[in-house]
Formats: structure tokens, C-alpha cells, sequence
């Protein structure tokens, strides 16, 4: 009986653990931590109205926000930002830390360990927070790299954002999200467990990520622009299959976003019960009619389709044939597409898919969301408020208040104005602790 009781605790134990790990938060105020005093000259403290207010201090102590007053106060420890404009911390709702798109990608694949994408991921996590991002959620990588990742920055071991980790995409057997385009060896060595055929199958994948530690499921619905096939962008999983998908991640408590380019790929997830699209490229008038309907996201990644556009057309064109004839058609149409949905009244996310573009240049994706329609208070909207929503992290990020956690940015000029002033952070505080003083 002691022995039962004993492995019944290390259950115990171990779930609790697989729990928090599953689920980072933030810590609540410890009662001996210091009080800072963050005087803002500019304040946009809640996105959602819109209002700028001015001479404000911020009251911090430890990792969160207890008091917002009036005028420049406090004394100690106390940080000039009279002369900037602040806002908090920005959200990217799709990157991919443990990777960047190169010449080298293909290789890098079948060469790194997790280990090294763990490392390589804790690289690109500071140049992410020092852009100022202090929230991410990584769509796309092997759950051991990005899992450990996800962990030590919450345990203040390494520098980054708070991350909502996927781990490995649920996908078809030789869909996008599969591997593509090796020796038929190679390609079973590096096939995984999240790669399913049929209803039951993909409920399997899904049940088997929750495992492993995924905060949320992220599945590719239809063919993508960087998987080495001649397979399309259309539709991949069967419907069977997308309704089984949503069925066992809501059971589990997780929700569903997908990677969908083709319209028969978005408006299939969606009628299964999706709740966010990755891309979005063909949406149509039914996708933006269901997406109203359902309150789903759209997260457009506008910055991903002008990068595979310019390396696809330019002269140092590293793409495989199939991966040039997808990026120079699917690429132009991310803009109109952006502005189609905006303009249908379909809820907006930011994300970029930064791990195709360049890491640290997140903020690049403000200016495109302008050009497709936005106004710049609706673009810093999709990067705070917005996305904390799509996240379900409205309690800990997109805004600035009294209880919430103390992440915030600060530039020099009027991002309402001028919105690529965002591409130019001057000030970074994560949890109370500044992270970039320029």
C-alpha cells in the first residue's frame, strides 16, 4: 500500500509539473520585491481606446504593474522615459525561434540536434525581445528544442519572451509539414509522430502533442510555400480529418490554429470548428462570411509573403524549383488579401512567420499592415490587444494596467503617426526588469 501511495504522489508529482509546464505564467508579486518608478511622457496604456495620455508613473514592484499616477513621481529607483512614448509589450502570434530560412536551410534540417536548435532558438528569442516582443507564440518547431526553450525563459534562465510553444505541426503523411524532398530513408528517419492519416490517426497526433507539452495545436490544412513538393496550396487534410483535429485539441483544452493558403483549406478548418488562420493567402467571400460568423483569426503574415516573393524573384534565389513557382504566386496576393479580410470585418492578429524572414526585424510587419488598409492604430491594436486575445492572454499581456504584468516598449517618435517608429525600439522592460536602455 505505501508503494501505491508513493507512485500515486509521483503521479501526482509529474502531472502537476507536465501542467505548469504547459502552461507559463506569470509569477504574482513577491512581497519583498523592489519598487520601480517608470515616468512616461507618452502613454498609450490600453491600445483598445486609442487614447495617448501624458506625464504618467508607472509603479512596479517585482514583475508588475500596482499603481499609475499622475505627473513624475517616485524616487530610488526610477526610469526616465519623459521624453518618449510608451506601450506594452508587443505580441508576434507566429514565429519559428529555432530557425531561420538561408541557403543552408535544407542542410540545417537533417544536420542540427535539438539541442543546437535549442540554442540557436535562446539566440533568436533576445534578438525577438530586444525588437521589443515580449510575447510570442512559435508555430513550428521540435518539441524537445522549443518546450526547453519555452521553459527557461520562464524560469529567468535565458532572455526572451514569453512563449505559447506548438511543437511539431500536426500534418498529412507527405503534406506540408511533412518532409519533403530527401532520400526516401532519410525521409522516414525524420518523420514523426505529429504526421497522421486519417480521423482517428489525427486525433492520435494531436492527443500525442498535448503529451509532449503543446500549449496550443498547430496543423497545416493545405499545401505551403516552403515544403520541397509540387503538391499546391490547396486543401490537404479531409474534412474527417479536420473535424477530428478540432474535436480532440478542444477536449484537451487546447485550441486549433492553420497553416491555410487555399480557400478550400480555410473554409473546410473553419466549418470543423477552427479558431485561427495562419496565411490566409484565397480567403474568399466565404471564408471572410464563416471567420465573422465564428469570431475566428486571421493572422495574415504579410512580412512572409514579401520575403519568398523577393528571394524568389531576385538573383540569389535559394529556393528549390517547387518552393520558387509557390513563393511567386502566392506572395503578391498577401497584401489584397489582408486588406479584403480587414475590410470584410475579420478579426486581426499580428504575426509575422519570422524564422522566413529575418528574426529581430518582427516590427517590419506594421508598415505592410498600413499599406493593406490598417490605420496605425489598428496595426499596434493587432499587436497588443488583439493578439493577447487571439492568445488568450488578456489577463497578462496587451496592455498596460494596474495587476498586469510590467512588460512594456518605449520609442522616441509618435508610432500613431508614423508607424515604422516601432521598427526602431529604444527601451525594453519584460516582467519588471529592463532588458534595453539605448
Amino acid at each position: 500500500m505505501k508503494s501505491l501511495a508513493c507512485i500515486a504522489a509521483l503521479m501526482g508529482l509529474s502531472l502537476a509539473v507536465s501542467a505548469a509546464a504547459q502552461t507559463p505564467a506569470t509569477p504574482p508579486v513577491s512581497p519583498e520585491a523592489g519598487t520601480t518608478f517608470v515616468q512616461v511622457g507618452r502613454l498609450l496604456d490600453d491600445p483598445s481606446t486609442g487614447q495617448v495620455k501624458r506625464d504618467k508613473t508607472l509603479v512596479i514592484r517585482g514583475n508588475r504593474i500596482v499603481e499609475v499616477r499622475d505627473g513624475f513621481v517616485g524616487e530610488g529607483n526610477v526610469v526616465d522615459l519623459r521624453s518618449s512614448f510608451v506601450l506594452p509589450g508587443l505580441i508576434d502570434s507566429h514565429v519559428h525561434l529555432t530557425g531561420e530560412q538561408s541557403p543552408t536551410s535544407r542542410l540545417d534540417g537533417v544536420t542540427q540536434s535539438n539541442a543546437d536548435q535549442a540554442f540557436i532558438g535562446a539566440r533568436n528569442a533576445r534578438k525577438t525581445l530586444n525588437a521589443g516582443f515580449t510575447t510570442v507564440a512559435d508555430l513550428g518547431a521540435t518539441g524537445e528544442s522549443i518546450f526547453a526553450l519555452r521553459n527557461a525563459i520562464a524560469r529567468g534562465d535565458v532572455p526572451g519572451p514569453r512563449i505559447i510553444a506548438a511543437g511539431d505541426g500536426v500534418s498529412i503523411h507527405g503534406g506540408h509539414g511533412d518532409v519533403n524532398g530527401y532520400r526516401e530513408d532519410v525521409m522516414h528517419i525524420f518523420s514523426g509522430e505529429n504526421i497522421c492519416s486519417g480521423p482517428e490517426d489525427c486525433m492520435r497526433a494531436v492527443r500525442l502533442q498535448v503529451r509532449s507539452g503543446a500549449d496550443i495545436i498547430k496543423i497545416t490544412a493545405t499545401g505551403g510555400v516552403l515544403s520541397n513538393t509540387a503538391a499546391g496550396l490547396g486543401q490537404q487534410f479531409s474534412d474527417a480529418e479536420l473535424a477530428g483535429i478540432v474535436e480532440a485539441a478542444h477536449k484537451m483544452g487546447r485550441q486549433v490554429t492553420a497553416h491555410a493558403h487555399g480557400a478550400d483549406g480555410i473554409n473546410s478548418f473553419l466549418r470543423a470548428g477552427g479558431d485561427s488562420i495562419e496565411h490566409g493567402t484565397y480567403l474568399d467571400e466565404e471564408s471572410i462570411r464563416l471567420m465573422r460568423r465564428e469570431g475566428v483569426w486571421l493572422v495574415p503574415t504579410l512580412m512572409a509573403g514579401d520575403f519568398v516573393y523577393r528571394i524568389a524573384s531576385g538573383p540569389n534565389n535559394f529556393f528549390t524549383p517547387a518552393q520558387t513557382a509557390k513563393a511567386l504566386e502566392a506572395g503578391p496576393k498577401m497584401l489584397d488579401m489582408a486588406r479584403r479580410a480587414h475590410e470584410g470585418g475579420v478579426r486581426i492578429a499580428f504575426g509575422t512567420d519570422s524564422g522566413v524572414s529575418a528574426h529581430g526585424d518582427n516590427a517590419g510587419e506594421f508598415a505592410l499592415l498600413v499599406r493593406a488598409g490598417l490605420t496605425p492604430i489598428e496595426a499596434i491594436q493587432t499587436a497588443t490587444v488583439n493578439a493577447a486575445a487571439h492568445l488568450r492572454l488578456s489577463d497578462e499581456a496587451g496592455r498596460l494596467a494596474v495587476g498586469m504584468p510590467a512588460d512594456l516598449i518605449a520609442v522616441a517618435g509618435d508610432p500613431l503617426t508614423d508607424v515604422t517608429e516601432l521598427e526602431r525600439v529604444r527601451f525594453v522592460m519584460k516582467g519588471g526588469q529592463v532588458v534595453r536602455a539605448d
